[in-house]
């Protein structure tokens, strides 16, 4: 017997045939990988869902159970912008804008003349009541005449003011008024009192503020006061009660126990006028007044003197502030040369523009300035 047929056939082909190969053809690496994959990428992907690409469906490849086990993604919903409303959206948006208002100009167009003119002062007066009178009124030195024959009628309760350049005579008229200064012609009558006929009775009714002052300055302000008021015939109680009063409307209490003499510029104009005021003068002749004071203080001085006014008392004052004599008097006279070149209420004296205006125009205007060109070189 053969050895081929003592074999048993294994493959199970019929013993005739020919062999069949033991065992098939080994599978390649190739094969084997590509079997595998699937499931190898199914559990990775569970794993790590986000490194799968953005896919919604499961692919054919992935078994059932993985994919069941796998979430489905939500489709992304897209953000909406945000809308932010204006800060001053108005509650209806639909509704469209009011628009805004004109600006209302701070001050009407007015010509510049005509707001720069404040409103004078009307006091019902009667001018035949004469307080102060000035007739003929004539003074030289020399050869120089400084008052040539000013006539000026006062009225009761008048706030009178009296202006003009430096040298126009206004000191000179003043002092003569008050005793101060001899005229050598006219008549100066306070209340039908002759000042130089009766000067002791005419000067008991006139407070003065001279232009040069000359204090006792080595006396404190409360001495002074008293000097004052005891000169007048007061009582020692009633000049000490008054000039508490008159320190206290100056601003004076602090400066009361300290001499004169270390007393500012301001506040020696300000104890004069309280000298000349403790004895409740019926006329207050003051010369320049507010030289010097500072515009609070001046402020205060012409609110005293107001009520002094109002109350029946009469003023008259020379200042080199048309402002301040257009906001406060009644009544003005401008003197230029020694002579009065108008005089009345202050609107009949401005003739409708400013007082300032007025008064340049009879002082005979400003002056050039022409021929100073030297000032403009250099001194080095």
């Amino acid at each position: 017997m053969s050895s081929e047929s003592d074999t048993p056939n294994i493959s199970g082909a019929p013993s005739g045939s020919a062999r069949a190969p033991r065992r098939a053809p080994a599978k390649t690496a190739s094969a084997t990988t590509a079997a595998r994959q699937p499931a190898k990428r199914t559990t990775s992907a569970a794993a790590k869902p986000a490194a799968r690409k953005p896919t919604d469906a499961v692919t054919a490849t992935e078994p059932a159970e993985v994919a069941a086990k796998t979430p489905a993604k939500r489709p992304a919903t897209p953000r909406k912008p945000v809308q932010r409303k204006p800060a001053a959206a108005a509650p209806e948006a639909a509704a469209p804008r009011t628009p805004a208002k004109p600006r209302t100009p701070r001050t009407p167009a007015r010509p510049r003349t005509a707001a720069s003119i404040p409103p004078s002062v009307v006091r019902d007066l009667d001018p035949t009541n004469i307080v102060l009178s000035i007739a003929g009124l004539v003074k030289k030195f020399g050869s120089t005449t400084a008052v040539a024959g000013i006539d000026i009628d006062v009225p009761l309760g008048s706030f009178y003011g009296i202006v003009g350049p430096n040298g126009a005579g206004k000191t000179t008229t003043l002092s003569m008024v008050t005793g101060l200064l001899r005229p050598d012609g006219g008549s100066i009558t306070v209340l039908d009192q002759d000042v130089w006929r009766d000067p002791a009775a005419a000067k008991r009714l006139i407070g003065v503020l001279p232009d040069r002052l000359r204090l006792f300055d080595r006396l404190t302000g409360r001495q002074l006061l008293y000097y004052s008021g005891t000169l007048r015939g007061l009582d020692a109680a009633t000049v000490a009660q008054r000039s508490d009063d008159l320190a206290a409307a100056f601003g004076l209490e602090d400066a009361l126990g300290r001499l004169v003499a270390d007393y500012s510029a301001g506040m020696t104009k300000k104890i004069a006028l309280a000298c000349s005021m403790i004895h409740s003068p019926r006329l207050l002749v003051l010369d320049e007044p507010f030289e010097s004071v500072d515009p609070v203080s001046a402020a205060n001085v012409v609110e005293i003197l107001e009520k002094y006014v109002a109350g029946g008392g009469t003023v008259v004052l020379s200042s080199h502030s048309m402002d301040m004599i257009q906001r406060v008097c009644d009544r003005v006279a401008i003197i230029v040369e020694g002579e009065v070149l108008a005089k009345g209420t202050v609107d009949e004296v401005r003739l409708g523009g400013t007082l300032e205006q007025r008064f340049v125009e009879l002082a005979g205007g400003r002056k050039s300035a022409e021929g100073m060109e030297w000032l403009l070189s250099s001194s080095d």
